[in-house]
């Protein structure tokens, strides 16, 4: 019988953007994470952990977890092939797809999760490989108009540091259950605590977060732009804002005063259903405060006039001066930049000329971060547009689960002329593909991911590998590579020189890597793969896949070499490089990487002298519209559902084996009281659920966090997965728990600028089915 060793190894959770360090006692025999810990030893969490660490197990022993290459058969089913075969006939297939139709007209999706970035890095080099010039993935399905307006207004990424702050403002968003910054919990908790300091939330629920305000602003659900132009509104009619800080840190004031000094803040009030004395005394708690912090979420981002409502919270901070000071917003120092990584780009590039703005092939859809809108992927190809897509490579990603209108999706996926899925399991969007490439999983490989957000010390957490990689499975890095090798764009002839430098050591090998990148362009092309044939077999055991990380140590300190001095990295770039490299091999807990000063967060700021941006006349057009506008209702569907709220029994996708949840109620429909009481529904009744795309059968939780005319369903669930373990239904049985949110919802309803969809705004009626359930209280 084996037993679990006794040594704690590190690494992290994969559930969230934190990635909180962990430490975990393994049986190798078994495969197992038997116990699991916070690592102490981690320069950001601390010792944090959350409950849903404790799944990481239910991850990496997945009951569909594959072990084989999967081929489709024309009836639809699947067969077992040999990697051999595989990697050939899916480099001969894209490459005919690129030959008769161009690499343009193949679309990648994916590239990581919420714990996996490395394979991303490498499947870079197959798409220069095959010319694929149109990416998307999950940031373009949540974050995108995010991006482009903090792009509009800062030219950085920009966060908010809610250790120190004297008010935080969250605004559709719960941090109690999905986190967003450090040590989350412990953080919220001082906060409450403190009678110096205030919490604001902007939130139609009592969420767990909005419980311990100070202010909550119970919005109407969609409502989010009325009462943040609001708050606007009244900093400027009433003279709140920073005048000289404004003067003297902003450009654009003249440009928005005369619109937010127009807005009627009673009738935005009432419209948000916000008492106006309440959002008054939130503005003025904002402008008097020292220090604010804010931080927003999927309940604006995935709602109605979601890139507005972006634009309209930084207006209430920025007039009222929380930027480039402890306890504001600062702009940090990532350790690669995602905006750069979502577009292929792997070094820092001067334009030349005038900026082109990038459009899809089909819809001209604003491109942003390098990503299309994830709702318009199957107007993109179900088309007989000569620019259609015919081709898709999907990696770490499931798109027909995950993305709006299901439906539609995997229609869109059965018109392709070719797909293929690199990932871990057999997952909705692997089923509706025609070749599925195993990966092995974030626990059997070097991982890391790059949501490095924090200033003013930024920390960057290689991890190490649990297990040997499970038979049958591959690293992505080595995918990439056999592929690139089988498309003859690389040959042992690319790697030798290289190889032959790195025998005379690491510093001899960084001189070659920049004479080559200097003199052979495909080696700056294919840099991730050449440098995992070659750096990588020097690595200790099964960290080959960091090679690319020595490449991207290179890149980060050559851009950012002030701030790398300060964590230690100091002197000539490559040596300061491979120093970083060294210490992220040496230290399994995380690095710091960079420290940065408030001078840096202000010259941070990419637009004319340093100024922040106030002014952008597309969202002030769409302000203006709020004035004659109210939120859209549908008398055939007169409920508003919120389709994927976050709570403490959701994890992410990743997590397909749900057999974790041991006790109460799994994936129920949340209905206030009232509404209840309406439809002659007990706690525990079966309802049925239709939107204008579908209809499912919810089990009621009558909950106080719910409003009148508010529902929600969570996250992350309703995953139909094969029970290969032999245990639960059987072995071979297919299992599904909970609803999958995005049978429901509609991929045509969806920003005017970003494309993210409205996930937290789907109308929808219910009706009782059965009735099964007692009349307990609301929880």
């Amino acid at each position: 019988m084996s037993s679990p060793t006794a040594n704690w190894q590190k690494t992290a959770c994969i559930l969230c953007s934190l990635n909180c360090g962990l430490e975990v006692q393994t049986d190798p025999q078994t495969r197992r994470i038997t116990k699991i810990r916070g690592d102490d030893d981690h320069p950001g969490s601390q010792g944090y952990v959350c409950e849903k660490s404790q799944r990481m197990d239910y991850y990496q022993n997945g009951a569909d977890r594959l072990t084989s290459p999967m081929r489709r058969r024309e009836d639809g089913s699947y067969e077992a092939v040999d990697w051999d075969t595989a990697i050939k006939e899916v480099a001969a297939r894209f490459m005919a797809v690129k030959k008769q139709h161009g690499g343009e007209s193949i679309l990648y999706y994916g590239g990581g999760g919420q714990g996996n970035h490395l394979g991303g890095a490498y499947g870079d080099s197959t798409l220069k490989a095959l010319g694929v010039k149109y990416r998307s993935n999950a940031l373009a399905q949540e974050k995108t108009g995010e991006f482009w307006v903090q792009g509009k207004m800062f030219g950085a990424g920009v966060h908010g540091d809610f250790e120190h702050c004297e008010v935080a403002l969250l605004i559709g968003k719960n941090p109690w259950q999905s986190h967003g910054f450090a040590r989350t919990r412990v953080v919220l908790n001082a906060m409450h605590k403190d009678p110096q300091r205030s919490l604001i939330v902007i939130d139609p629920r009592v969420s767990e977060t909005a419980a311990l305000a100070d202010y909550h602003l119970q919005i109407k659900p969609g409502t989010d732009a009325w009462c943040l132009a609001a708050l606007a509104g009244i900093v400027v009619q009433e003279k709140l804002f920073a005048q000289p800080w404004l003067e003297q840190h902003t450009t654009g004031y003249a440009d928005i005063e005369s619109t937010l000094a127009r807005i009627d803040v009673p009738r935005y009030a009432k419209i948000c259903g916000v008492d106006e004395d309440l959002l008054r005394a939130a503005a003025r708690r904002i402008a008097t405060a020292k220090s604010v912090a804010s931080l927003e979420d999927l309940g604006m981002q995935m709602n109605l006039h979601s890139t507005l409502g972006s634009y309209l919270q930084r207006l209430v901070w920025v007039l009222t001066g929380h930027y480039g000071r402890q306890g504001t917003n600062n702009a940090y120092v990532p350790f690669l930049s995602l905006a750069k990584a979502s577009k292929g780009e792997t070094a820092s590039k001067k334009s030349k000329g005038p900026r082109v703005e990038k459009r899809s092939p089909v819809l001209g859809s604003k491109i942003i971060i390098g990503l299309i809108p994830c709702n318009t992927i199957p107007e993109e190809i179900i088309t007989d547009h000569p620019k259609r897509f015919r081709a898709m490579l999907v990696e770490s990603g499931n798109p027909v689960h995950s993305l709006a209108d299901s439906q539609r999706m995997r229609e869109a996926f059965r018109t392709l002329e070719f797909s293929v899925v690199i990932d871990v399991a057999m997952t909705e969007t692997a089923r509706e593909s025609d070749y599925v490439l195993p990966a092995s999983s974030q626990f059997e490989k070097a991982e890391a991911t790059f949501f490095n957000l924090e200033f003013p010390r930024n920390a960057f957490h290689l991890r190490r590998p649990l297990f040997e990689p499970l038979a049958g499975t591959l690293p992505e890095a080595e995918i990439h590579a056999r592929l690139l090798e089988e498309m003859g764009e690389l040959t042992e002839k690319d790697y030798r020189g290289l190889r032959r430098m790195l025998r005379l050591g690491r510093k001899a090998f960084a001189l070659g890597v920049m004479v080559q990148m200097a003199t052979k362009p495909k080696v700056m092309k294919y840099a991730p793969v050449i440098l995992y044939r070659t750096l990588g077999a020097s690595l200790p055991k099964g960290m080959d896949s960091a090679a690319a990380i020595w490449g991207i140590c290179m890149l980060h300190v050559m851009g950012n070499r002030r701030t790398a001095a300060r964590a230690g990295f100091s002197g000539l770039p490559p040596l300061a490089a491979d120093k970083l490299f060294q210490a992220l091999l040496d230290t399994p807990s995380g690095v710091v990487f960079a420290e940065s000063t408030y001078e840096d967060s202000w010259n941070a700021i990419g637009l004319p002298d340093h100024k922040i941006n106030l002014h952008i006349p597309q969202l002030l057009t769409e302000l203006d519209k709020l004035q004659n506008d109210l939120p859209p209702v549908d008398p055939d569907f007169p409920f508003i559902l919120a389709a994927g709220e976050r709570r403490s029994d959701t994890s992410n996708t990743a997590v397909r084996n749900s057999s974790w949840h041991k006790k109460g109620r799994y994936g129920t429909l949340r209905i206030s009281k009232q509404d209840a009481e309406a439809l002659g529904c007990l706690d525990g009744d079966t309802l049925k659920l239709s939107t204008r795309r579908g209809q499912v059968e919810v089990i009621a939780e009558i909950s106080a966090m719910m409003q009148p005319g508010n529902i929600s369903l969570p996250n992350g669930q309703g995953l139909e997965y094969r029970d290969l373990t032999g245990k639960g239904n059987g072995k071979g049985e297919t299992i599904k728990k909970g609803v999958a949110p995005n049978e429901l919802t509609d991929s045509s309803r969806r920003d005017f600028i970003a494309g993210t969809p409205w996930h937290k705004f789907v109308p929808a009626k219910l009706e009782r089915v059965q009735s099964t359930g007692s009349a307990v209280a609301p929880t």
